[in-house]
């Protein structure tokens, strides 16, 4: 499950409003917003705000001794 510092580096990775995720997700901009505050729990919307990040390119990194994280993927040439 990805944390909410990775929803918001991610969006921040897209230079993505709060408003621009929730368009992208098909989700009200409350529910990112509470995605990223921890407010809400694993759910639908959670893993469709996930869905939409990596749809945009967006790569989740477990936490590997250093915590979690995030990247952009590759561009194929």
């Amino acid at each position: 499950m990805v944390t909410s510092a990775q929803i918001r580096a991610a969006r921040a990775l897209l230079n993505w409003s709060v408003r621009d995720l929730a368009e992208h997700a098909g989700v009200h901009r409350n529910t990112v917003t509470r995605a990223e505050t921890e407010a809400t729990g694993p759910g639908y919307a959670h893993a469709t705000i996930e869905r939409a990040l990596v749809e945009a390119g967006v790569e989740f990194i477990p936490e590997n001794g250093g915590g979690p994280g995030v990247r952009l993927r590759k561009l194929d040439p």
